[in-house]
């Protein structure tokens, strides 16, 4: 059986990149977001239950899901949020089973699953092991204000609302530190997928 590991961060850490390094070791990747965005595919069961449950008005002119809508209507509401989560987490939870079962019947060294709140919903226990990609609280910081354009304050507003890097950090078995350029990251990459895989 193929071995699964948990890859998580905080914003803007860079966990996407570290998850395409790995891939570049032959790691399979299986991405919650993606799987996130596959649920809700037009023509998807998901995306029909949405559009019964919050109306048309929550789909782009092509037909997709419009997330910003969707975003605006759930917005600072628990019930509408829940009833959305009620839709979505089930479809991805049985998407993130079967593609993790296929990935542990393969013969990719090992594997990752990729998602943002694995600490926080406790899904790390279930997996071989955790992979934390951290950075300096400088860092990240430009990089928020860099990539969501926001001003300092929002940037700052939006990390406050994250739990705490610290706490990913200290549950981690391998801890990626990205505060330098591609070379450092790839370099200690290399390391940790050394230590993952097979012997």
């Amino acid at each position: 059986m193929t071995a699964i590991y948990g890859l998580t961060g905080g914003i803007a850490a860079g966990k996407s990149t570290v998850a395409r390094l790995f891939q570049e070791h032959g790691a399979r990747v299986v991405d919650a977001d993606q799987l996130a965005r596959e649920v809700v595919m037009p023509g998807s069961p998901g995306l029909a239950e949405i559009v019964e449950t919050f109306g048309e008005d929550v789909l782009a002119p092509d037909g997709s899901l419009d997330r910003k809508r969707l975003g605006a209507v759930i917005f600072g509401d628990d019930a509408k949020r829940r009833a959305l989560e009620q839709i979505t987490h089930p479809r991805i939870a049985q998407l993130s089973m079967q593609r993790m079962a296929e990935i542990a019947n393969s013969d990719a060294p090992y594997g990752l699953y990729e998602a943002a709140l694995l600490v926080e919903k406790g899904s790390y226990k279930m997996m071989a092991g955790l992979i934390v990609v951290a950075s300096s609280d400088a860092v990240q910081l430009a990089r928020v204000m860099a990539r969501d354009s926001l001003d300092e304050p929002s940037a700052r507003a939006r990390i406050a609302s994250q739990m705490p890097q610290s706490e990913k950090v200290a549950v981690a078995q391998w801890v990626i530190w990205n505060d330098g350029d591609l070379d450092a990251l790839g370099a200690r990459v290399a390391e940790v997928h050394a230590a993952l895989s097979p012997r």
